[in-house]
């Protein structure tokens, strides 16, 4: 084995996202807490949903006052990609079906980023395990660390904890807005969530803003895809 082989750099790509992801779980932790679930229901949060954006969205909800149904629709909706994800990753890692369950527990944005990044299926399929397993671990024992000390740490917001989540939803956004049409549609989804948002209950507003994009999607065409010259 060489430093230049596909696993182990797989294998280091996936360490060092999931150190860095797992990091993260000490704000969830913590305003999981703030938002009043108590420690046992934000690690049943965490592990069982495990993904993360839905997780901030449900207790975002949650801490507003905001009604169950609305909470898990938006946590739904985010978590939706996950299974675009699957999709993307079937072929591509051609596992056999006893291992699809847990496959599709940790298919999330970092395992899947990592593994179609790699040359070779091997190096998917270790930057895929080692990255799902390893976000699951340390995103788990760092939110117990962040629900544990939450009442140490007194309210979130003063730490700037609140807009983490924010934060990281517009990192991964923002390179995806290099189109006129995507800029249109991220604009647009904007001001229905500042518009709804101070007459409707916690939660609609994100649901019509993304809404947005779906109306642009069945509005308009795709455009066809230009002729390669033979």
């Amino acid at each position: 084995m060489t430093p230049h082989d596909p696993a182990t750099a797989a294998r280091r790509q996936a360490v060092s996202v999931s150190v860095a992801t797992g990091l993260y779980g000490v704000s969830f932790g913590a305003l999981s807490v703030a938002a009043g679930l108590t420690v046992p229901q934000t690690m049943a949060l965490s592990l069982l949903m495990f993904s993360g954006g839905s997780q901030f969205a449900f207790i975002g909800v949650i801490g507003a006052g905001g009604a169950a149904g609305a909470a898990v629709a938006s946590a739904a909706l985010l978590g939706a990609r996950n299974g675009l994800y699957g999709a993307q990753l079937t072929p591509l890692l051609d596992l056999p079906w006893r291992w699809r369950g847990p496959a599709a527990h940790v298919t999330i944005d970092e395992s899947t980023a990592v593994a179609t990044a790699q040359p070779t299926r091997a190096a998917a399929r270790v930057g895929f395990w080692w990255t799902g397993v390893g976000v699951l671990v340390l995103w788990n024992a760092f939110t117990l660390l962040g629900a544990l000390a939450g009442d140490r740490l007194g309210d979130p917001r003063a730490y700037g904890l609140d807009a983490a989540a924010a934060a990281a939803f517009l990192a991964l956004v923002w390179p995806r807005l290099a189109g006129r049409a995507a800029q249109g549609v991220a604009a647009a989804a904007v001001v229905v969530a500042l518009v709804t948002t101070p007459v409707l209950p916690a939660g609609i507003p994100v649901l019509l803003a993304a809404c947005v994009a779906v109306v642009v999607g069945v509005a308009v065409p795709p455009r066809p895809a230009p002729e390669v010259p033979a």
